[in-house]
């Protein structure tokens, strides 16, 4: 199941983030995000477990998902997959672009972006904190 987070979720949210990234809950402030109004944060539950989560931010026409992030015991569950979908169906009518930065290294998430139309656009060398470089992936609205 798949719905917007609440305060609730932020510990668990903060714990898999934390797989992702080790000052995930300083970089993500989660708690302002939820009040925000331009921020767009789902979970998805699993056997009440949640099992992961989606934060974009929404600028109408614009769209930049921040982080997506799948508990490692419920990878290749489709999970990711149905987080992208829904999020692109609560977004607005009137967008037109959507954008996220992913490692080069991270050939499975290259292929999930890929299978939902994302092309890399640019190479943003040394991005990460420990010096991998990102793509910047881009996705035009096809509404």
């Amino acid at each position: 199941m798949i719905r917007e987070a609440n305060v609730l979720d932020i510990p668990r949210m903060n714990e898999l983030g934390s797989l992702l990234e080790d000052n995930f809950s300083k970089v993500y402030s989660i708690n302002e995000m939820l009040q925000d109004g331009i921020s767009k944060v789902y979970v998805y539950e699993k056997e009440d477990i949640l099992a992961g989560f989606i934060i974009a931010t929404d600028l109408t026409e614009t769209c930049d998902i921040l982080s997506l992030i799948v508990d490692p015991e419920y990878r290749n569950m489709g999970i990711a997959t149905n987080l992208i979908d829904y999020l692109i169906s609560e977004l607005d009518e009137d967008l037109k672009l959507i954008t996220l930065e992913v490692s080069t290294k991270n050939i499975p998430a290259l292929k999930l972006y890929e299978k939902f139309g994302f092309e890399v656009v640019n190479t943003r060398k040394k991005y990460y904190a420990n010096g991998d470089d990102a793509y910047l992936m881009a996705r035009e609205s096809n509404r």
